[in-house]
């Protein structure tokens, strides 16, 4: 049951716009979701999917049907008995690309790369209040990554954000938040992305993050005061289960929630169904193959889960770092999950005790606290003198090093001794010429080696910031916006991901093409730049 909250806005749009907003958030959040396209349209959706129609997976899930699904999938079993059938066609007829009102864009060389960002905003601006095929109508106007991605991505918006931020687009900031508050409200949590195909996973929780950023530019007790709600849904859907939780679900472990031989409770990564992913169906069922003997469905939830963490795909979640089909993501308690979470328990915290709650207060400082006694018990890995995962299944810390290490860091739960070693490994093994590598292990996959991630950046730049490390700080700040600079000066645009070991190159790997845009590479680009205008 949605609560009544008090309302801050600060949003100013014609009264037309804001009725249609108003029907959405209210209405809305009433309305049944349609069905994720692989469940509607079956037989169908695995033909186009397995032959390869679209060489990108997501292209179909994200078209739009002409008619009712289930027609087009009778229609479908119909006429595929005719020996002339062309599938190709068959799609063509009953499907269309949903085309944005946005302007066809090209770059404008002459232009800085932080004018670049500002001019894009608009670019990659989407406002859709009414479903439309797998795209779930939200109500106000949001930023999108780009290429690929139409949609307002959970963990990306937060670093989308810092971008808007810089550029005074707290309008948009709260168009975002908003949009996170209606489908809290609607579903529970956060989903991935406003997609019917995305409503069984989550992403890294940034919500608190977010609230904290939005916090900045509003009376900070009333920010803090309108999101508690659902903050506390955000941090019920994560912890749901512990309250049943015994020793005979799964081993110690239930949904997202694992509970450890101490009784110590600590998060995973995880989806709430078992089939290949409908975007990448055609991957899953080659990893499926290559895994032979393996249980398909614990591969096919290990892989969701691996989307669900972001770092898709990365052989921090594989038991060989060199073969995708030994992923066991499931097993893995993450670092920056954890992390991420103790700093929404701590914020909760904070907020009750802006109400004069100070039993609910403590309650949740009881439970950071728990948490941040955890992680240093079973991610500090004192031979490696880094933070790791760790493998609930096997008892023991993977050892696999991975900028998920900083996240105590950012999260300000290592003690000094423990963020000087951090600090000493990231400068020995992690920074290269352009940046920081992600792992440090070279096997394709886009999150690991020599790839650089905007968001991992600001992780490790602020989380080195937190126990005194400017230099450091600032030697890695430097090294990444030369490197996005770089590629800007070459190719006029910003990019998804990044070599950063041979900077003159482009990121590359995993299951798509480089994408352009970038949403999260623009906000942390800006954000940064922002810095050096105001020290001047």
């Amino acid at each position: 049951m949605a609560r009544k909250i008090p309302k801050l806005s600060s949003i100013r749009i014609p009264r037309e716009e804001a009725i249609k907003s108003a029907l959405v958030n209210t209405a809305g959040a009433l309305m049944l979701t349609k069905s994720s396209p692989d469940e509607a349209l079956g037989d169908l959706f695995a033909a186009v999917q397995q032959h390869r129609v679209y060489d990108d997976g997501k292209t179909f899930v994200d078209l739009i049907p002409r008619g009712r699904m289930k027609q087009i999938q009778k229609e479908y079993l119909i006429e595929k008995q005719d020996p002339n059938f062309d599938l190709h066609e068959f799609v063509n007829r009953h499907f269309y690309a949903f085309q944005h009102t946005s302007p066809s864009y090209h770059s404008d060389a002459n232009r800085s790369a932080r004018e670049h960002i500002a001019q894009l905003w608009s670019v990659l601006e989407r406002r859709n209040r009414r479903d439309r095929g797998s795209l779930i109508a939200i109500p106000y106007p949001y930023i999108v990554p780009g290429g690929r991605f139409s949609e307002q991505f959970y963990w990306d918006s937060y670093f989308i954000m810092l971008g808007l931020a810089a550029d005074n687009r707290w309008d948009m900031i709260e168009n975002m938040m908003k949009n996170y508050a209606y489908m809290i409200r609607k579903f529970g949590f956060i989903p991935t992305a406003n997609r019917t195909y995305f409503l069984s996973r989550s992403q890294p929780p940034f919500f608190s993050h977010m609230v904290r950023l939005l916090a900045k530019n509003q009376n900070r007790t009333l920010t803090l005061l309108e999101y508690l709600p659902y903050m506390l849904s955000e941090y019920r859907f994560w912890v749901k289960g512990r309250r049943t939780l015994d020793e005979r679900d799964e081993g110690g472990a239930l949904s997202r929630i694992v509970r450890l031989p101490d009784g110590a409770l600590l998060a995973r990564y995880y989806d709430n169904k078992t089939t290949p992913r409908p975007e990448s169906l055609r991957e899953d069922l080659e990893t499926a193959e290559q895994a032979g003997e393996k249980d398909s469905e614990k591969l096919y939830l290990d892989l969701r889960a691996a989307a669900e963490s972001g770092w898709d795909f990365s052989s921090r979640w594989f038991t060989d770092p060199q073969d995708i089909s030994t992923i066991h993501t499931t097993d893995i308690i993450p670092v920056d999950l954890n992390c991420l979470l103790y700093h929404l328990e701590s914020t909760i915290a904070e907020t009750y005790q802006l109400m004069f709650q100070p039993l609910l207060a403590r309650k949740f400082n009881r439970y950071a606290e728990k948490r941040k006694a955890a992680i240093m018990k079973y991610m500090w890995d004192d031979s490696q003198q880094f933070f790791v995962d760790y493998d609930f299944r096997t008892e023991q810390r993977t050892g696999r090093l991975t900028l998920a290490g900083v996240f105590p860091l950012y999260a300000r739960v290592a003690t000094p001794a423990q963020a000087r070693a951090v600090a000493e490994r990231i400068e020995k093994d992690f920074l290269k010429e352009g940046g920081l590598i992600t792992t440090l292990v070279e096997n394709g996959q886009q999150w690991d080696s020599p790839n650089g991630w905007a968001p991992l950046h600001w992780i490790a730049i602020q989380g080195l910031r937190e126990y005194g490390y400017h230099g450091l700080a600032e030697k890695i700040k430097k090294a990444w916006v030369s490197t996005c600079l770089g590629v800007y000066e070459r190719e006029a645009k910003m990019v998804e991901k990044y070599n950063v070991v041979e900077p003159h190159k482009l990121g590359g790997g995993g299951e798509y093409t480089l994408q352009d845009g970038f949403g999260w590479t623009n906000g942390v680009l800006a954000a940064l730049l922002r810095e050096d205008e105001h020290s001047v």
